[in-house]
Order: C-alpha cells, then sequence, then structure tokens
C-alpha cells in the first residue's frame, strides 16, 4: 500500500511524498496520471522508465542513505540506465527538482510526522 510522508533536506521540506510499498505499485509508479504534484519514491528500485507516461519526469537516484547519486531528466516514453549504486529511486514531475534546488550530494530525509 502506498504511503504518504514528507520529503525533507536539511530539516527543511521539499515536497509530499508517496512511496510505492509494493512491487505493484512501484511498476505502476506514476503511469496514467496527468500530471503529479510532490514526490514519488520507488525503494528497491536501480532504474525506471517513461513508457506510456504524460509526462516528463525528473529523477533522482539515491543510495542507501538516501543521498543524491544521480539526477537525470526523462521525456514520456525513454528508459533510463541503471545506476548500480542506487537503492531507491526518487521521481516528480519535470522543474521540480530545480524549483526544489535538488542537487547530487544532496542528504535526503523521509518523515512520516509520528514522534520519536
Amino acid at each position: 500500500m502506498t504511503s504518504t510522508t514528507w520529503l525533507l533536506r536539511d530539516g527543511t521540506v521539499l515536497a509530499n511524498a508517496e512511496i510505492a510499498g509494493t512491487y505493484v505499485e512501484r511498476l505502476r509508479g506514476l503511469l496514467g496520471r496527468p500530471g503529479y504534484e510532490g514526490a514519488f519514491i520507488l525503494p528497491h528500485t536501480r532504474s525506471v522508465h517513461t513508457l506510456g507516461m504524460r509526462f516528463a519526469i525528473d529523477v533522482a537516484f539515491l543510495d542507501r542513505q538516501l543521498c543524491v547519486v544521480d539526477i537525470v531528466s526523462l521525456a514520456p516514453w525513454r528508459m533510463s540506465l541503471p545506476r548500480w549504486r542506487a537503492r531507491t529511486v526518487l521521481e516528480a514531475e519535470s522543474g521540480a527538482f530545480e524549483r526544489w534546488g535538488l542537487r547530487t550530494g544532496d542528504k535526503l530525509e523521509l518523515d512520516d510526522g509520528r514522534e520519536r
């Protein structure tokens, strides 16, 4: 089941984030949506595609510590090459990373708002 959380960098909220919790949710990703506000997190993922998508996306490849190891933009009907250091993928509608100031090397956090 997809869960919702906050995507943060240095304690600052960048976006509301959905986490794909199952294989089927990871496989579907953002397919079928006319657009997307926020961030979509795909755990256990090293590459993505935009086959059948209606809009371009920004893609960040994250390592085990949620550190950005690479960033690409994908137009519809494209595929990314796998990033072997990546363990998670962050997707957002094209232009979001520029608005957020997201760069390679940034350390991200996910916070569901529950007290620790």
